[in-house]
């Protein structure tokens, strides 16, 4: 793995460095973009909700995406991790929406409060799991279990296990994603191979190339008639004027605490809302590790990545006191560009939350970059998906793989982490309900929405075989690959840690974790 150093010996080169740092920045805040757009989009008509009300949460989420992916730089793992969105708080959200104590709603509006004021409440009691397993240094000792054995399937299926957010939705505009794919792979895999220089232009900022390319070729389709006689789903799908989000959005928006009204509490949605938390705390935890690879950081130690759990559970609860409809978590496919940027930077991941402030409040402006179709987002994602799969199965060079013990555990792991969610997933797009099914629906989702992740599933499957598995002796720690992670077991043991993740103002002292 390649790892960019720069140093700086005049004030040319020091100004070319913060520009180019600015433009990455910028880089990773269209990438996020992404996941920030889709599930508002999604969530927020079924609520009751209309383009301003759209507009109004995504701000929202990019607003405090901004926030918590600067206190996780700062004082959580301190890794280059962006702290966005996350599908795996859609399908209890969903759950809450179709709850049977708002049907006697009328007004639209009033329902999407009423909704959001119940999910905010959700989000609340769930974020409290993460804070207590975080802070307490309870995930400290879970983690140690972690070897380079089990990272395989966990961070594997962190990124492989999204399969289905990437060509699926690519296909459904395939003139408008398919060559989104195709530049994006000459500007990072071919072009850079051709034109040789000393710096990384074309791999470096493919994304921004690709897009201004596609993106306007999109709209000259749009303008020019090409969807004018199809259907409806295409229209939305394809278009670049069918967003809504620019109408719906204000010049200048502030998000604030508690603005859609007083959150209201079911202990039902609470705890099915605590399963969703569950899940993003294992998916989060491959997404750290991928982050951790990419940004040539040393292997994570116990104490940091409990620390980094203990803050995101502070942003599951500011998502919640903000009213975002959907929690926080690791953004995979974040983790994915800093492998094909190879730069690990963690002032390039803040200058990104900062124009995710700065947009958020500048409604309008925003709203123009949110308006990318989304077919240009999944092809993006094809390639970040597949960067974070890969991270995972680089593990295994730590691994002895003439072990039939480490065959069988990868094996065994990874299938069951697309056999087990695909049944439910089958299960519930054919009865319209999870295989689950009781009179509780909170009861529903708290089983359903966990073995409906690839990455919980095959995570948890390889972490316990991992540790069920073995003789305590020196050949089977070899064959897990310990005898590499040993030495950051601990965060004194070795010297880079505190480089890496010690926390900064001199914060270590109040946090027994660490």
């Amino acid at each position: 793995m390649v790892v960019y150093v720069i140093e700086s010996f005049n004030l040319y080169d020091t100004i070319a460095l913060q520009s180019e740092a600015i433009i990455l920045g910028f880089q990773h805040y269209l990438v996020m973009l992404g996941t920030t757009v889709l599930i508002p989009a999604s969530l927020v008509s079924q609520m009751g909700g209309g383009n301003e009300e759209k507009a109004q949460v995504i701000q929202t989420l990019l607003f405090v995406a901004g926030i918590n992916t600067l206190v996780q730089t700062l004082f959580g793992t301190r890794l280059p991790a962006i702290i966005g969105g996350s599908y795996t708080f859609v399908p209890t959200t969903i759950s809450i929406i179709l709850a049977g104590h708002y049907d006697d709603i009328v007004d639209p509006k009033e329902k999407f409060k009423r909704i959001m004021r119940g999910t905010q409440g959700a989000l609340i009691i769930a974020s409290v799991l993460q804070i207590i397993v975080g802070f307490s240094g309870l995930w400290r000792n879970v983690v140690r279990f972690i070897s380079p054995l089990s990272a395989v399937p966990l961070v594997a299926l962190s990124g492989f296990g999204l399969y289905q957010h990437g060509f699926p939705m690519l296909a459904k505009c395939v003139e408008i994603g398919l060559p989104e794919i195709v530049i994006l792979l000459l500007f990072s895999q071919y072009i850079p191979h051709v034109i040789k220089g000393e710096r990384h232009i074309f791999d470096r900022f493919a994304v921004i190339f690709s897009v201004a390319i596609v993106w306007p070729y999109a709209h000259i389709l749009t303008v020019s008639g090409a969807y004018k006689n199809a259907g409806i789903e295409t229209q939305n799908t394809c278009r670049t004027d069918r967003a809504g989000i620019i109408s719906g959005a204000k010049w200048i928006y502030v998000p604030y605490p508690f603005q859609w009204g007083a959150p209201t509490f079911n202990a039902g949605e609470g705890f099915a809302m605590m399963a969703a938390s569950l899940v993003a705390l294992i998916e989060s935890t491959g997404g750290y590790i991928a982050v951790s690879r990419y940004a040539s950081a040393t292997p994570l130690p116990p104490s940091v990545l409990s620390r980094g759990i203990g803050w995101q559970g502070v942003g599951i609860l500011l998502s919640g006191i903000f009213g975002t409809g959907n929690g926080s978590s690791v953004s995979i496919e974040n983790a994915g560009l800093l492998a094909l940027t190879r730069v690990g930077s963690r002032r390039v991941v803040q200058v990104s939350a900062l124009f995710m402030i700065f947009f958020s409040i500048l409604g309008k402006f925003g709203a123009v970059f949110a308006s990318i179709p989304a077919p240009i987002v999944a092809a993006l994602y094809c390639l970040f998906f597949s960067y974070v799969g890969s991270a995972g199965l680089s593990f295994l060079q730590f691994c002895n793989l003439n072990s039939f013990r480490t065959k069988f555990i990868i094996g065994f792991s990874v299938f069951m982490g697309f056999s087990i969610p695909q049944y439910f997933k089958e299960y519930t797009a054919i009865k319209h309900y999870g295989a689950v099914h009781t009179h509780a629906r909170w009861f529903n989702d708290m089983i359903n929405v966990p073995f409906s992740s690839e990455a919980f599933v095959a995570g948890i499957l390889a972490i316990f075989l991992d540790a069920t598995l073995h003789k305590n002796d020196s050949q089977t720690r070899k064959d897990r690959g310990m005898h590499w992670w040993d030495k950051f077991s601990s965060f004194k043991k070795d010297t880079r840690s505190e480089e890496f993740y010690s926390l900064p103002f001199n914060l270590n002292k109040f946090f027994p974790s660490v």
